[in-house]
């Protein structure tokens, strides 16, 4: 699972985000309908009050037997104030793997470093808490790039720099409603990570 700290130019970015979260392959592909979950629709009705998209690279993705691959993404975060202190986010991710050798992140086999795929996926989460009244970053349109320089270890933790949650609250709890990812890994498979389940594997 993505951590919290999630490739292209912001339109074609968002105008893949509209395919609703269609898997790639044929008919017998692993899929996950990641775009109804992670749709504003999903949200109560409420102001807008964070939309803002950045790009992420060298974050460590981790599987079901540790950390697996190299993330490079953009990702695309919308919050939606509720009520006083209560708020829905909604956050999509589009973005490119590429594995380290070990254990697969379905963990059936082991698996070779550089196998490159795609992946997208999101969640949605409920928030209470206090928003900052001026945050370092803007609260709509593009607020730039961040290296996680992730060095292939576990210790993911101590290599993430931005955290929108500690951007954007000066204090929260936060509640997963629904989460799920699909990497796509053409002929070396595809896996689904998700709150519903996983499915599938990406192997040499």
């Amino acid at each position: 699972m993505k951590t919290l700290s999630v490739l292209v130019t912001m339109a074609c970015f968002l105008g893949l985000l509209m395919l609703g979260g269609q898997a790639m392959g044929g008919p017998s592909a692993l899929h996950l309908n990641w775009g109804t979950e992670v749709n504003p629709g999903q949200c109560p009705d409420g102001e807008l009050v964070i939309n803002v998209t950045h790009k992420v690279t060298n974050d460590g993705d981790s599987g079901l037997a540790g950390y697996w691959a190299y993330d490079n993404y953009n990702r695309h975060i919308q919050l939606w104030q509720l009520g006083e202190g209560t708020f829905c986010a909604v956050v999509r991710y589009l973005g490119s793997f590429t594995t380290i050798a070990g254990r697969s992140p379905g963990d059936t086999d082991e698996i070779a470093a550089g196998i490159k795929g795609t992946f997208e996926g999101g969640y949605r989460a409920t928030i209470t808490g206090t928003l900052k009244s001026d945050p370092l970053y803007r609260t709509r349109g593009n607020i730039g790039a961040f290296d996680y320089g992730w060095d292939g270890h576990s210790n993911h933790g101590a290599h993430t720099p931005f955290s929108w949650l500690a951007t954007y609250f000066d204090s929260y709890t936060f509640a997963y409603d629904w989460w799920g990812w699909v990497y796509h890994g053409g002929g070396n498979g595809t896996w689904v990570n998700a709150v519903t389940g996983n499915q599938g594997d990406i192997t040499d």
